[in-house]
């Protein structure tokens, strides 16, 4: 069955229907503004027959339903229900209702985005001089109200405020080229010597306007919300692309209840978001990360319910976060799992400040955040108990480590929830396909050089959980980083001595000559040989620090003080390496970590040039 339909509609019916309200906006569609210059360009185009493009218009009164409102500058009567809503063509369809069906001045701006109040007229000799080619020069654009000024508003250089000088001036009022009885009863009262030059000008450019028509594609009303949302994703000439936020936003508002509203606050209320967002690894939560917490936890129950009444697995309901399924979820399951949820994330706060976090720049995935919130809402302060917190604990960093998490993972996080939920809550469960396939090859340690990647992130918290101290402050590194003192992750051997060293960037780069000091240690590291820094750092009067001290730093951050005493790069490049997989077996609690079948998805070589040292 075709979900579509197309034609040609003429413009004046359709711009009929928008001020009628039988042509609306679905509540998605943001509203900006076209500038000047598109405007008048768009006038030219239509007085000259030239192709505009097509509308893509869908058709209401199916399951899919939208909160609606009319397009920018049409007062319509309250409960007033379209029978289409505009998809792709809102900037057109709007500009050129402003323009041609109201006497009210347009809202557009100028080249520098300085808002405007234009109304638009073609001067008729010039039109009918210059003809078709030249019709551009012939628009005239003119303030709210109705007048052209120079020397900065003090001189007025053409009045049309009134109809008896808009003909005296022979300038023709858009707002009159669909019909235009008012102006041309004034011509006839006023100036009718030129009415057989106005003829003329209506053939060349009023008479193209009314005959013109666009391609108009319609989708049917029994297209889904999905279908909608890729469809309006593909021609949005916006260049933004449309979110599930958004589009369910539009479809619960139909409902009567604001979910922007709940999410940002309005109302003089603060919304869900700020609360969430005063737990800083909080911070940077997307609604859309929200709405799909609400999708696993309304599908895992409704998954429960059927296998409970007897249905196989295949026949039960699915958990699932994919966009399709979460843009059917109905506003019920909101309502019944938005605070479960809400309560969910901040206990995954809690969570990962145990294990060490503090910054939301540190986080390796936040889309791991989603299914341990979803957990954790159904556990709630159960995950405190050790053997529940251990499980908990080696899902997590087998997720960072292995980088499973990273690209479309809407797969994996559903069956993570169920896996891990079976785990915490069945002793004969297995471990979750995650622990499970989870691999960290030690030749992995050679190729991450990027802070971006989550398993370097991984290894930086780890690293300061494990207690790492500040080569120069002497404090370890996760009290430094609460107290906000300037931390970076730079070079154990210093760049420049590796460089003179002919030791090749792929290597110096790696994380394993690299680890996190604060920039004061940094700046006095600078580009000599350790044996040299390491004196330098232990001279210092406001240190004075003795071998054995500086080395028991060295150890804290999993460097062997010999190697590094006497410059011996290869030696400490291989301790080094096997000390930071010994953490990494650790975390994961795999006393063997081989790769299995899994490649991680953000395994780039790339050198991260950003660090200094």
């Amino acid at each position: 069955m075709s979900t579509f339909d197309s034609t040609k509609t003429l413009l004046s019916d359709l711009l009929s229907k928008v001020v009628k309200g039988k042509l609306q906006l679905p509540d998605f569609q943001r509203g900006w503004v076209w500038d000047d210059e598109h405007i008048q360009s768009l006038l030219v185009s239509i007085a000259r027959s030239f192709p505009i493009g097509a509308v893509m218009l869908l058709e209401t009164g199916g399951e899919t339903r939208f909160q609606v409102r009319p397009v920018e500058g049409v007062e319509l009567p309250p409960n007033t229900n379209p029978e289409e809503l505009i998809l792709d063509g809102q900037q057109r369809l709007t500009s050129l209702t402003q323009v041609l069906k109201s006497d009210k001045p347009v809202a557009t701006r100028d080249a520098k985005k300085r808002e405007l109040k234009r109304h638009y007229y073609f001067d008729i000799e010039k039109a009918l001089q210059g003809g078709p080619e030249s019709l551009g020069d012939a628009i005239v654009a003119v303030d709210e109200q109705r007048t052209q000024r120079e020397n900065f508003g003090r001189e007025v250089t053409l009045d049309l405020t009134s109809r008896e000088k808009e003909v005296e001036r022979f300038h023709f009022p858009c707002s009159q080229i669909l019909n235009s009885d008012d102006w041309e009863q004034a011509l006839s009262e006023f100036a009718p010597a030129k009415l057989a030059r106005f003829m003329k000008f209506r053939k060349l450019v009023v008479e193209p306007f009314r005959n013109y028509a666009l391609p108009v594609i319609s989708l049917k009303k029994e297209t889904s919300k999905e279908a909608v949302c890729l469809v309006f994703e593909k021609v949005n000439t916006g260049g933004v692309p449309l979110s599930v936020f958004e589009l369910i936003t539009a479809t619960w508002a139909a409902e009567g209840f604001n979910l922007r509203d709940d999410w940002f606050g309005g109302r003089g209320k603060s919304g869900r978001h700020a609360r969430l967002s005063k737990k800083p690894l909080l911070r940077d939560l997307q609604p859309t990360d929200f709405l799909q917490g609400v999708s696993l936890l309304h599908s895992f129950e409704k998954r429960t319910q059927d296998l409970a009444a007897g249905r196989s697995g295949k026949e039960a309901t699915g958990v699932t976060a994919k966009r399709e399924h979460v843009l059917e979820m109905p506003l019920t399951a909101f309502g019944k799992w938005a605070e479960p949820l809400s309560h969910g994330y901040e206990q995954a706060e809690r969570f990962l400040r145990s294990e060490g976090f503090h910054h939301p720049k540190f986080l390796p995935y936040r889309t791991q955040l989603t299914p341990l919130a979803s957990v954790l809402a159904h556990l709630g302060e159960r995950w405190l108990e050790p053997q529940i917190k251990t499980k908990l604990a080696r899902w997590f960093w087998s997720g960072v480590l292995g980088e499973l998490y990273g690209g479309a993972v809407e797969t994996r996080i559903a069956l993570d929830v169920q896996q891990l939920l079976a785990w915490v809550n069945e002793p004969s469960a297995p471990e979750p396909a995650t622990v499970q396939a989870a691999g960290f090859n030690p030749n992995r340690l050679d190729t991450l050089r990027s802070r971006t990647s989550a398993a370097y992130r991984g290894l930086y918290v780890l690293l300061q959980r494990e207690g790492a101290r500040d080569f120069f402050w002497k404090a370890r590194m996760i009290d430094l980083d609460l107290d906000d003192v300037k931390l970076d992750i730079h070079h154990i051997f210093p760049r420049k001595w590796c460089e003179d060293s002919d030791i090749p960037p792929r290597v110096y780069n790696a994380i394993v000559n690299k680890t996190a000091i604060s920039y004061k240690a940094n700046r006095k590291i600078g580009g000599s040989a350790p044996s040299k820094y390491l004196a330098q750092l232990q001279s210092e009067p406001q240190v004075k620090l003795t071998n054995a001290e500086m080395d028991d730093i060295l150890k804290s951050h999993v460097i062997a003080p010999a190697s590094l005493r006497g410059d011996s790069f290869k030696e400490f490049y291989a301790a080094r390496k096997a000390a930071l997989l010994a953490i990494v077996e650790r975390a994961m609690g795999k006393a063997s970590v081989v790769a299995v079948d899994v490649v991680a998805e953000d395994a780039e070589d790339d050198e991260d040039d950003g660090e200094a040292a």
